[in-house]
């Protein structure tokens, strides 16, 4: 079968895995406030004033949200293996093969239990697809581009967010199961189409070279970087690498889970799971489940839907600047100014509820979780903060959160390093999940302090051990680590605020690099001291 290697082609399909990421959040966030979502699993039964259906309580509410990301941790933990024997591109088919299982049990979903059971598999299956994506493009992208093209991971989640939105809030107005039967069956379709999608695509050539099929990884590079001139220059400078890092990880061979936690790469694994499980303490995934929530809290009425979807614009919007500047960004930047942001409008949200809001009436709403109400002035205040916080995110977190770990770590460990990475937001994003309904009910405005406080560790985490790893090959980001280098901290490496984004990498794969910067350019991409 032929295979096209055009890599924008390669990472626009091998992201709708991202997307049923996407079309997961909305889905639920979407359908949990509609009346036929409350009749079918009507665990309160029905309001004693009004006679409506109140559907489940918050903590069940939760448990129903949480399935999906328990599934996920689970499922990034077993994709490492998987990934290992039957290579990145055939680990994401599984997972679309998993995500079609589930998506059947949910749309035919009974009552409660059979709807956790059809979002665990669901979940399993973004697990696999968000552990898989970022490593299989990592590895198939050049170095200045890298940052964009998995970045474009996260525009996928934005988009399936978006559009399984706007596919449910359509759905709202049908009378019956149907409104929520309707868009949980549609989302099969980005899986039908990721699985047949990478059919004509190329295996990742680090993965193959490490399973010594080196033709195949050399056709693959001249396919992909090449554009199909074997003596490229860019495509013999790789080769070189892979082989360079293949015989010595052979020579050093200690693959396993346990490695990840040995002195020489335990910086490494934490900074890849913290970047993973900061991103879930931002708050910006709970506000995606749970926005209907927070926009009946400012009055905004009946049909909170239509205010609610702006959110999920400004999300999709918001993450196209990443795209076209992360790699001329960075990854340290991004991630200073998200944290600094986010933490603003957090305060800003917990002030605003603080002073202004009050108790709901008796019988008020169907839910606890629905704590407070503000209206007014405040309560646009409210709003504007939310979505300015989304603006925050969307350019910063969201991105970088999957480009960065996919590029910390050696061949030998990166697909169950990021697997465990990825399986540490999956284990947050179930936690926050759960905890959110009950926080809100219990604690009221003081979750946005706690969020807000997660930001202003965050940024201070970031500034000390995050080093910059944008426009590196992947084996030149591990000289950042080693402790030979000048200035560099033992099991550490080259401080963090003292490594930069050298773009000179840039001139190579144009080809327009003299002889000299050609020989010299290991050491002006190595970090700065």
């Amino acid at each position: 079968m032929k295979q096209y290697g055009n890599i924008y082609l390669i990472a626009a399909t091998s992201v709708i895995g991202g997307a049923l990421f996407g079309f997961d959040i909305s889905s639920m966030s979407a359908i949990i406030s509609t009346t036929p979502y409350k009749c079918q699993f009507n665990q309160q039964g029905n309001n004693p004033d009004t006679g409506q259906c109140q559907g489940p309580d918050d903590v069940v509410q939760g448990g129903i949200t949480a399935a999906m990301p328990g599934g996920s941790w689970l499922g990034a933990l077993v994709s490492g293996v998987l990934t290992d024997i039957f290579g990145r591109k055939t680990s994401i088919q599984i997972g679309a093969i998993i995500w079609i299982i589930g998506s059947i049990l949910v749309c035919a979903s009974q009552n409660i239990p059979m709807l956790i059971v059809g979002r665990i598999i669901n979940g399993f299956s973004v697990g696999i697809c968000s552990a898989q994506v970022p490593v299989y493009i990592s590895e198939l992208s050049p170095p200045s581009k890298r940052g964009r093209f998995i970045g474009m991971q996260q525009w996928a989640i934005t988009w399936g967010i978006a559009i399984m939105f706007f596919i449910c809030y359509g759905s709202h107005f049908i009378n019956g199961a149907a409104a929520f039967r309707l868009p949980w069956g549609l989302q099969m379709i980005p899986a039908i189409l990721l699985f047949f999608g990478l059919m004509v695509l190329p295996e990742s050539p680090r993965w193959l070279a490490k399973h010594d099929r080196w033709e195949e990884a050399k056709d693959v590079l001249v396919l992909v970087h090449g554009k199909g001139d074997p003596h490229s220059q860019l495509v013999a400078r790789e080769m070189a690498e892979i082989k360079e890092v293949v015989d010595f990880e052979r020579a050093n061979a200690d693959v396993s889970y346990l490695e990840l936690f040995r002195p020489k790469m335990i910086n490494r694994t934490h900074i890849g799971v913290f970047t993973q499980i900061w991103s879930q303490l931002t708050g910006m995934n709970v506000m995606m489940y749970y926005i209907s929530y927070i926009f009946t809290m400012t009055g905004s009425g009946d049909d909170v839907l239509l205010p609610s979807g702006i959110q999920f614009i400004i999300n999709v919007v918001m993450t196209v600047p990443a795209l076209i500047w992360l790699d001329r960004w960075g990854r340290r930047w991004p991630l200073l100014v998200g944290a600094f942001f986010m933490c603003l409008w957090l305060c800003i949200n917990a002030g605003l509820f603080a002073v202004y809001s009050h108790a709901p009436a008796p019988h008020q709403f169907d839910t606890a979780a629905i704590s407070m109400v503000i209206s007014g002035r405040p309560a646009k205040a409210v709003i504007a903060s939310t979505y300015l916080f989304v603006a925050s995110y969307a350019p910063t977190w969201g991105p970088v959160s999957w480009t960065y770990p996919a590029e910390l770590y050696p061949l030998r460990v990166r697909g169950k390093a990021v697997a465990l990475a990825t399986s540490a937001n999956w284990a947050f994003n179930f936690a926050l999940a759960y905890f959110v309904p009950p926080s809100f009910a219990n604690i009221t405005w003081k979750t946005y302090v706690l969020f807000a406080v997660f930001c202003f560790a965050m940024f201070w985490h970031t500034f000390f051990l995050f080093p910059e790893t944008a426009n590196k090959t992947l084996e030149e980001v591990e000289d950042i680590f080693e402790n030979n280098n000048p200035g560099s901290i033992k099991y550490i490496g080259t401080p963090a605020w003292k490594t930069h984004n050298d773009r000179s990498i840039v001139r190579l794969e144009h080809n327009m690099a003299s002889s000299e910067e050609k020989i010299g350019i290991e050491h002006s991409t190595s970090p700065k001291v």
